[in-house]
């Protein structure tokens, strides 16, 4: 995410369309058309320094330069998908400390919809995860300031903050009646992107909870640490648990899936032009040696997570377990704007799968769905909208949208029904008797 890209989708047929019907008079027509919008844009320039300079003058206060600009920039990026957005100076930084790994706050993943702040994902092991923050929760308050009217810069700046301070958070909860208070410390949060243990001195359990500059180095201790534990003959395979993980970086994404293929495509990415198609090829080498592999996603595992889960299955090298992924298909690009001015996060291109298929509003779903049991206080706010629900989303490429899907994983691995599946199936023990073909690929690979 830190390269430059631009990218292509659709435009190469419409091109050529054009190169078949224009004549010289074809030519003349689109060049006025050309000029026609470009007088519109100045105008609408134009009309935005008259009111950017009536503000100045007539303004009941002074007002601040600084502060409409950034204003007006943000109005300009909401236009845009969801996912586009300037930072300032502070934003631009906290981003930056974000994919670092480490920074003072709460350990919480939230994202912008319908104007309000939701919860992707509470970071495990945080001050967010310890308070009982659940994905799909709305917050609503910060020290008792609305959050209606912020960006989401400004309501991640306001909850990040130097450790052992502490802050209030009103939250509202799908099915709880009453506004949820919660007063938590927080702390300076070493993001930990990847744990793992082993079960039953058969299987490895990997599970990533982000895509930040740390993934790829977790990654591999973990396969090493996981190794010295199981002898090779004794290995039945590995859980890659993507479950809830919110994405991240696009080159972590990349060496991830690296780490479980020889060669092949991870992923292309595919913008407004066809020569700037840019394609990922996996390097370095499968560091399990072949060994079966199940990949556990859901409602909550976005972006960088479905870039690893769709190439994966598209090269015959995992079987997914869970339920459909969020659907974030979509590229964006860091713009650096220069000293003080901070950054765009600029949507920049689709993202498509070693098949050519692409995610955005579609999520990927599982070679086995498998529904966790809900406890009754939690029914009806256990699942994650998903990208098609976003307002302004950019629509699915050539099939239907899909939104919605369990998001919520049970704190106890007894109860982890996807997770026990997987484990089932690495074992050749037979998960679902309606999908023989699964269990057996899941074994072979």
């Amino acid at each position: 995410m830190r390269r430059n890209f631009a990218f292509l989708l659709g435009a190469v047929a419409g091109a050529g369309l054009t190169v078949l019907v224009m004549g010289p008079q074809g030519a003349h027509l689109v060049a006025v058309a050309k000029a026609a919008t470009r007088a519109d844009t100045y105008a609408q320039i134009q009309l935005f320094g008259s009111v950017f300079e009536r503000i100045k003058t007539s303004y009941v206060e002074k007002p601040d330069d600084s502060r409409m600009m950034e204003g007006a920039i943000s109005g300009m990026m909401s236009a845009l998908d969801p996912h586009s957005r300037y930072m300032n100076e502070k934003g631009w930084r906290d981003m930056q400390e974000a994919t670092h790994g480490e920074f003072g706050g709460l350990g919480i993943e939230i994202t912008m919809e319908d104007s309000l702040v939701k919860v992707v994902t509470p970071i495990d092991d945080t001050p967010a995860a310890r308070a009982g923050i659940l994905s799909g929760d709305v917050i609503t308050q910060i020290d008792d300031e609305p959050v209606s009217g912020l960006t989401l810069e400004q309501a991640v700046s306001r909850m990040k903050g130097p450790a052992n301070s502490k802050i209030r958070l009103k939250i509202s909860r799908k099915g709880s009646a009453a506004p949820i208070d919660l007063a938590i410390q927080r702390e300076i949060i070493r993001v930990r992107p990847v744990r793992y243990h082993t079960d039953g001195g058969d299987v490895g359990y990997i599970r990533i909870t982000r895509f930040n500059e740390q993934t790829t180095d977790g990654l591999k201790k973990a396969i090493s640490g996981i190794s010295k534990q199981i002898a090779p003959d004794q290995l039945a395979g590995y859980v890659i648990d993507l479950r809830n993980n919110p994405g991240g970086l696009l080159d972590q994404a990349v060496s991830v899936s690296s780490a479980f293929l020889n060669r092949g495509e991870v992923v292309s990415t595919r913008g407004r032009i066809a020569e700037e198609t840019q394609r990922f090829a996996a390097r370095g080498g499968d560091l399990t040696k072949g060994k079966p592999l199940v990949v556990l996603i859901n409602g909550g595992s976005a972006s960088a997570s479905e870039i690893v889960a769709g190439a994966l299955r598209d090269h015959k090298r995992a079987t997914l377990i869970g339920t459909r992924s969020f659907g974030k298909g979509s590229v964006q690009t860091i713009i650096p704007l220069g000293p003080g001015n901070g950054a765009l996060a600029l949507t920049t291109a689709r993202y498509f799968t070693p098949s050519g298929r692409s995610i955005q509003a579609q999520g990927i779903a599982p070679d086995l769905e498998v529904l966790q049991d809900v406890p009754e206080e939690l029914k009806g706010r256990s699942e994650m909208k998903g990208e098609a629900s976003m307002r302004g989303h950019l629509a699915a490429h050539g099939a239907k949208q899909t939104s919605g899907s369990q998001s919520w994983v049970p704190p106890s691995g007894k109860d982890d029904k996807a997770l026990n599946a997987a484990f089932n199936l690495l074992r050749g023990v037979t998960v679902n008797a309606n999908a023989p073909v699964v269990a057996k690929r899941a074994v072979a690979n």
